[in-house]
């Protein structure tokens, strides 16, 4: 388990995650209005991915699956 949670992003990657993640909380806030639903779903998964940057690690490489960043 020590591997799988183990830095794999570079800075790069970190900053890719980042800008991502605010993105998804920004496009959540937007759409609040909308639906409450797809607001909460987009604000968790933005606050998950900038939590990826921050840690610089990322759950999809450390499943095996190899990303571009």
């Amino acid at each position: 388990m020590k591997h799988f949670f183990a830095r794999n992003l570079d800075r790069r990657g970190r900053w890719a995650r980042g800008g991502a993640g605010v993105a998804l909380m920004t496009a959540g806030l937007l759409v609040s209005a909308e639906g409450r639903w797809i607001c909460f779903a987009l604000v968790l998964s933005g606050g998950f991915v900038l939590y990826e940057a921050v840690r610089g690690w990322c759950v999809m490489r450390a499943c095996g699956i190899k990303t571009r960043l």
